[in-house]
């Protein structure tokens, strides 16, 4: 969606005012709907640096609400240069695809 909002879609067009405010309420009830996640991962098991791929997934786990909360402000800031929320965005999504492939994939990849 936010590539449609930001015109970077080709032969899109510009998004209606619909488009804008789903983006928003789906980056807010996904947020929401991790929390419990976080909260169960954090006070069962800590940051544990046992194994590479627990040590990856612990740390791209925390640092996933610090660039969250980067975004969230870098949305709402005028005064940061143009690369600043894509920086944040694709910081974003690299940290989810890290955070699925270390734990999720990792356990469906088990025999």
């Amino acid at each position: 969606m936010a590539l449609w909002i930001y015109r970077r879609l080709p032969g899109a067009g510009a998004a209606p005012r619909p488009v804008h405010l789903a983006h928003r309420i789906g980056g807010a009830v996904l947020l929401v709907l991790s929390l419990p996640i976080a909260y169960h991962c954090i006070t069962a098991y800590g940051v544990q640096m046992d194994s590479a791929r627990v040590a990856l997934h612990s740390l791209a786990g925390c640092f996933f609400y610090g660039a969250f909360a980067a975004k969230v402000l870098i949305v709402r800031s005028r005064h940061l240069p143009g690369w600043a929320l894509p920086l944040a965005g694709g910081t974003l999504v690299t940290l989810i695809a890290i955070l699925w492939s270390s734990a999720a994939l990792w356990q469906l990849a088990q025999p």
